[in-house]
């Protein structure tokens, strides 16, 4: 179904006014991507039109309810991942993987359409992922990745933090068994964080990196005895929410000069720990 905008208006309450949608569907097709303005999907209810906008409406697009789509045009599709999930796997594995949810709902676009991997989040961290859709893109953004891109994380570790900020550097290695560890050779990699809030058990804390290496942030909260809850492989022997409580929240990315900021909502059981 395509509209046009007759006049400046807010998303939703237009929809609600000049389609037979319920509220409630309507939220449930922005929730997941299927609709776009000017070919752009958007997710916001509050996006402000302007005439001659052209809405588009699919019920058919993502039929996958596991993909969320934060954010696409003709280069990247930012997608909130849930955790649980490989970001990708081998072709081998017959997994559902963010990767494979991506291709599917492209390839239902277009049979042509591709997709390409720049970076990772580990399976059971959940949050903001972004994947390139041409192989122009791919290299441009895995090429000047550390340059161009911030990227920040909701974590609750074990026990109390005692330094309200901290900055934490290592090298980092992997051993035979996909083990990362600090050692004196390797990768470097730089994590830095501030404490939110805490109590006799946990620690509430956003997290910056500046360096994407596997497993960064899970080591360097290991270094400094604050493993991060529910991280069984690191040594949590904990786990109250039946997941490791790590979420990507947000990505700060600079293309062409333009400053794209993308969001995923912190899961809300991590705050019924510190209640």
């Amino acid at each position: 179904m395509k509209i046009k905008v007759n006049e400046e208006s807010y998303l939703l309450e237009y929809l609600i006014n000049n389609t037979d949608k319920s509220r409630k569907d309507l939220k449930v097709y922005l929730k997941y991507g299927n609709i776009r303005v000017n070919n752009r999907v958007v997710t916001k209810y509050d996006k402000l039109l302007k005439k001659d906008d052209v809405i588009d409406i699919s019920e058919s697009k993502n039929k996958n309810k596991d993909l969320v789509i934060i954010y696409e045009d003709k280069d990247i599709i930012v997608i909130d991942k849930p955790y649980g999930m490989l970001s990708i796997a081998s072709e081998s594995d017959n997994l559902n993987t963010a990767y494979k949810l991506v291709m599917e709902y492209l390839k239902g676009i277009n049979k042509n359409n591709k997709v390409f991997v720049v970076h990772r989040l580990d399976k059971d961290t959940s949050g903001v992922l972004l994947l390139a859709k041409n192989e122009i893109t791919k290299n441009f953004l895995q090429a000047n990745w550390e340059n161009i891109v911030t990227r920040k994380y909701i974590g609750i570790v074990e026990g109390k933090v005692e330094k309200e900020k901290d900055v934490i550097e290592s090298l980092l290695n992997e051993n035979d068994e996909h083990y990362v560890y600090s050692d004196k050779t390797g990768k470097r990699a730089k994590t830095e964080y501030k404490r939110l809030k805490y109590n006799d058990k946990y620690s509430l804390l956003d997290i910056k990196i500046y360096t994407g290496r596997k497993n960064q942030i899970r080591v360097h909260m290991k270094d400094i005895n604050h493993i991060i809850l529910g991280d069984k492989k690191y040594g949590s022997k904990v786990n109250p929410l039946k997941r490791m409580c790590l979420h990507a929240y947000q990505l700060e990315i600079k293309i062409n000069d333009k400053k794209h900021i993308f969001k995923s909502e912190v899961p809300k059981s991590f705050m019924t720990l510190f209640r």
